[in-house]
């Protein structure tokens, strides 16, 4: 059985992109692989957030994947900083990566160009740490997006590395995955082709959202004049409008758009309104049970004292058969 390796940074509300990007098809795999999700905390570091803000935002997370589905008597879900033996593996990872590999990342040529005042070492290593999420459970497949494939191609590297240096067969190389085999991409409402937390708050729908918030957003999207011939091609603001109806309206009111754009007949106004509707009842089931998780304390340890005992098994297998690889061995 196929292992599978995901995780979250908690640095905010899930956004549709991170549910139907990764989370929907996680949580529709999970009965089918040997499947592990957690949230980064301490990928989250990078950005220096305050003690309450990262705790609030991991119990938010944890919040949010356990309502969209994710089931720990079927997967293991747990914290990555209460597994220890990540930071350690990653500790023995850095000592065989390249500092020039490293800064050829492209995001961390973009955090850095975003962050210039906090340009800190965990950003360069953050593919190691990233690396040693996934292989210390020998993941197989991964599920990411588009953003995170160099991340995971490093991560290949680092085990090809790390099997030569060492002439062992040891790690496994992870391989990106998709329920349908493909990287699934929520464009934004900002009219960019992905909905992304760092485009801004305005570029995203959570899955919290409230309903007043939708109705904004949506009324503010971009958009254009209008189709001045028919059946001409949508410029990219109205193809992410038409997407986003796609995911969350009812195929005859798409259908009907379609139809008045290729008429030259739309009304985006009253394309946006069905759209916001159409969004705020998507949303509504998911606010729903988030705000019920979130404010079940006894439910959360439990879920998380769970998945990390399950994930430490996993874990110190893998670091105590590294250590022996590379010759660190107790007297």
């Amino acid at each position: 059985m196929d292992k599978v390796v995901s995780g979250t940074r908690p640095t905010g509300h899930l956004h549709l992109g991170n549910y139907f990007g990764a989370v929907k098809n996680f949580v529709e795999f999970q009965n089918q692989a040997e499947c592990y999700f957690f949230v980064a905390d301490y990928h989250s570091l990078t950005t220096h957030p305050n003690p309450e803000n990262l705790h609030e935002n991991v119990r938010i997370i944890l919040s949010e994947y356990l309502a969209c589905g994710l089931n720990p008597d079927e997967c293991t879900v747990y914290v990555q900083s209460d597994v220890p033996e990540i930071t350690e593996l990653t500790l023995i990872l850095n000592m065989f990566e390249h500092v020039g590999e490293l800064e050829r990342s492209t995001t961390y040529k973009d955090k850095i160009a975003k962050q210039q005042s906090n340009i800190n070492a965990g950003l360069l290593t953050y593919p190691v740490l990233m690396a040693s999420d996934i292989i210390i459970h020998h993941a197989d497949k991964v599920p990411v997006g588009e953003d995170q494939r160099q991340h995971l191609e490093m991560a290949r590297t680092f085990v090809n590395r790390f099997n030569h240096t060492f002439q062992v067969d040891y790690f496994k190389e992870p391989s990106a995955f998709s329920f349908d085999d493909e990287l699934v991409r929520i464009p934004g409402l900002d009219g960019s082709t992905k909905m992304s937390k760092s485009a801004g708050e305005a570029n995203t729908i959570s899955l919290i959202e409230e309903e007043k918030s939708i109705r904004k957003k949506i009324m503010k999207a971009k958009t254009d004049s209008g189709p001045s011939e028919p059946n001409q091609e949508k410029p990219q603001e109205i193809k992410n409008l038409f997407q986003l109806m796609d995911i969350v309206s009812h195929k005859s009111t798409v259908s009907k758009f379609n139809e008045d754009y290729n008429k030259c007949q739309i009304r985006y106004g009253d394309m946006k309104k069905q759209l916001a509707e159409d969004m705020v009842a998507f949303t509504k089931p998911f606010k729903e049970k988030i705000e019920d998780i979130y404010h079940n304390e006894k439910l959360l340890k439990e879920v998380t004292q769970k998945g990390a005992a399950k994930a430490k098994e996993s874990a110190q297998k893998t670091v105590q058969e590294v250590k022996e690889i590379i010759g660190i061995r107790p007297f």
